[in-house]
């Protein structure tokens, strides 16, 4: 599957995820309007954080949500990315968990002040690789994860 497809098939599970939306019982003690059954997704955290209109969430809201989750300003913008833009993008969507965006910024523009030099994004890509899923050097930071595969 390549990667555009990759974040398709997870702005759909996201959409299928939000429309597993029941009426709550007592809308008092909640600060949502619904609850939910999801699959894939933490959608409380999801809605929280992207101030969700819970009556109106189409499948574009998805995956403008699914775009920024992926470090992109918009859909469109992850449409036209690179390759290497896509994979990087790609493995920190699947090691959200493990490293966010700003942590993982702030390590690339470190290395590329100590060693005096533009990193571009295939290299990233490798070094994501290396230092994130091999060495997992982030391992004593905790990071919440917009998905479910992660809350153990």
């Amino acid at each position: 599957m390549n990667t555009i497809d990759y974040f398709k098939l997870q702005a759909k599970n996201l959409h299928k995820d939000f429309k597993t939306k029941t009426t709550l019982v007592d809308k008092t003690s909640s600060a949502f309007l619904y609850e939910y059954s999801p699959k894939y997704f933490d959608i409380e955290m999801v809605i929280a954080d992207f101030d969700i209109n819970e009556n109106n969430f189409s499948l574009m809201n998805a995956q403008h949500v699914i775009a920024k989750i992926a470090n992109f300003d918009k859909w469109a913008s992850l449409l036209k990315a690179s390759k290497s833009e896509l994979e990087l993008a790609k493995l920190m969507y699947d090691y959200q968990n493990r490293v966010d965006n700003v942590g993982w910024y702030f390590y690339i523009e470190n290395a590329q002040s100590m060693n005096e030099v533009e990193l571009d994004t295939e290299i990233q890509v490798d070094i994501f690789k290396q230092v994130v899923i091999e060495e997992n050097i982030f391992e004593d930071t905790e990071i919440e994860s917009y998905l479910l595969k992660h809350k153990y």
